[in-house]
This record gives C-alpha cells, sequence and structure tokens, in this order.
C-alpha cells in the first residue's frame, strides 16, 4: 500500500473509533514507527487527531470531525458499486483501478454496510455486445484527450481493405450503441472528424502536442454527424403518426426521431424531417413496427413503405 493508502485507512479506523498506536499497526501491518509518521502527516495535513497519553490512551478524531460527511455515504457507495456494472464490458480502460477503489470500500465497511451493498450491487446488471478488446486504445485515447498528445494512428477504413495512416488530436471519447467512436482533428484532412475505435490498427503518441478547442462536446459532434445531412434550402416535410403510447414513446426515443419531433399529442407524434430522410432512412426504420402504428400524413411515406413492403414480399415468394 501507497503512503496515501495508510493514511485513508488510519483516517477510516479512526472515524469508527479510537485506536491505539499498536492497533492500527496490527491491523495495517505495519511498524509502530510507521503509524507516528502518518499520524504526523496527517496532523499536518490538517486533520484534527487527538492524542491521549498514558493508559488507555491512543489516537481518535473529535466529535464534529466524525459525523462530517468525510467519507461516502450509503447512496454514494450503492451509485459506485452500480455504476461500475455499466463499465464493464464496454472496453473501460480502467477497470482494474476501479475494482481496486471499490475493494478499499468494502475493506473498511463494518458487516452491516457490506451486507447493504452487496444486496444494491446484485440488483442491478447490464448485458454488453460482444466486441473486440478495445481498453488499450481507448486508454491511449483517453490519455491523448486529457493531456493534449497527437496521435499517429493506422486506420482500416469501412471496406476493411482500404487503410490511411494520419496524425489525430484527440478532442473525446463516446460510446455510442456499444461502439467506442473517438472525436478528433485530422492533420490528412485539416477537420474534425469520428473515427470508430474498433478499426484503429496501431496507435502511437507523438512529440507534438495540442489544446483541446474550449466547450467541445465530442457527443453533440458525433450526434450531428450521425443525423441525416439536412440541406437548408430542403423543405421539411410534416410527418404524423398516430400509435400507442409505448410505441410512440419508443420513436420519440429515437436517436433520429427524438431530434425532428415538434409535436406530442395524446396518441399521435407530429415530426418535421427532410425528404431525402423521408423516403431513405424513415420508411426502413418504421417498417418493423408493422401495423403497430398508422402513418397519418404524408402519403408519399405510405406509398413508400407499401412498395418497400410489396419488394419484400415478392423476393420471398421466389
Amino acid at each position: 500500500m501507497s503512503k496515501a493508502d495508510h493514511m485513508l485507512s488510519i483516517l477510516w479506523m479512526l472515524k469508527q473509533r479510537g485506536r491505539t498506536a499498536g492497533e492500527l499497526a496490527e491491523a495495517l501491518e505495519i511498524s509502530v514507527r510507521s503509524v507516528y509518521r502518518y499520524i504526523d502527516a496527517l496532523c499536518i495535513s490538517g486533520v484534527p487527531v487527538i492524542a491521549d497519553s498514558g493508559p488507555g490512551g491512543g489516537y481518535s478524531l473529535p466529535e464534529h470531525f466524525i459525523e462530517a460527511p468525510l467519507f461516502f455515504d450509503s447512496e454514494e457507495q450503492r451509485a459506485l458499486l452500480q455504476a461500475s456494472s455499466f463499465a464493464r464490458g464496454t472496453g473501460y480502460p480502467y477497470v482494474e483501478a476501479l475494482d481496486r477503489a471499490l475493494s478499499k470500500l468494502k475493506r473498511y465497511s463494518n458487516a452491516q454496510q457490506l451486507e447493504q451493498m452487496e444486496r444494491h450491487e446484485n440488483g442491478i446488471e447490464t448485458i454488453h455486445s460482444p466486441s473486440p478488446p478495445l481498453s488499450h486504445l481507448i486508454q491511449e485515447l483517453e490519455l491523448g484527450t486529457a493531456n493534449g498528445y497527437t496521435l499517429q494512428m493506422e486506420y482500416r477504413k469501412g471496406n476493411g481493405e482500404t487503410k490511411s495512416s494520419r496524425a489525430i488530436d484527440p478532442y473525446g471519447l463516446v460510446l455510442w450503441k456499444g461502439q467506442w467512436y473517438t472525436v478528433a482533428y485530422c492533420h490528412e484532412r485539416h477537420e474534425i472528424r469520428s473515427f470508430r475505435v474498433d478499426r484503429i490498427i496501431e496507435l502511437h503518441r507523438t512529440e507534438a502536442v495540442f489544446a483541446r478547442p474550449a466547450d467541445f462536446s465530442a457527443r453533440d459532434f458525433l450526434l450531428k454527424s450521425l443525423l441525416p445531412a439536412r440541406n437548408t434550402e430542403e423543405k421539411l416535410v410534416t410527418v404524423v403518426i398516430a400509435s400507442d403510447e409505448g410505441v410512440l414513446n419508443d420513436l420519440c426515443s429515437h436517436w433520429l426521431f427524438g431530434h425532428t419531433l415538434v409535436q406530442r399529442m395524446e396518441g399521435q407524434a407530429r415530426f418535421q424531417v427532410d425528404e431525402t430522410s423521408l423516403l431513405t432512412y424513415i420508411p426502413y426504420f418504421l417498417l418493423p413496427y408493422g401495423t403497430t402504428l398508422r402513418i397519418m400524413e404524408p402519403s408519399s411515406l405510405r406509398e413508400r413503405l407499401a412498395s418497400i413492403a410489396s419488394n419484400l414480399a415478392a423476393h420471398y415468394k421466389t
């Protein structure tokens, strides 16, 4: 354990009750002399450790300090434990550090706290899509973002055959629908672009550094790039869909429909989309809903859905 870990452990044990230097040394498996050094360091850092000499003496903390929210309360402990389940299986690169932090949390908890934490820890589980091991790439991209390192990247394009090598300034990482993306300034194209992490073949840190744009959001950039390109001169078309609340909730929470929602009424939702999306993305997304919804308008969307369904039926009859 590091010096900081020993100091935190001593502080945690004194928060529970007063202890002698010998008790602290035995619990931490260190020498009494080391305990004295750590106590001195705590005092220097501002912790009001009380030292009582003589028989029955030892170290303790004042009542007001014990009652202060120095450590995590039960809700904070639960949040940390459950949040860790969301990180596992995503490629998050610091799972081992997360495990060490949680082990410290449990190590200095009493039996009642442990029992409560275990109940809440088992209450939430996640299912992640199988993905290649990406933690080493994600870690390097995260460090590059945090410290302003320019990275040299070898990247495989969508067809799987074309490869390119380019320098990037990583501005952020985004996890979307089970896929990790890095949003970065591309020195080859001289523009900000998004790259799928699972298509990165190699990644090397260079000696160059960069300054990340202030208030830049990788999430917002990626979301805008995923939405169909909208021609500002193209007239928007109103789409009205009728269905039960469950289906409408599902539609309105979709990344495309949620950003084109204009009005939500009982049993209906009104969207405004560009004509290109109306005849390309939208019909194929609505098709699996079958007869659970009705297209109130426009008629061109109904005709497009009917044409797609007819072609599918003809294909599978042959």
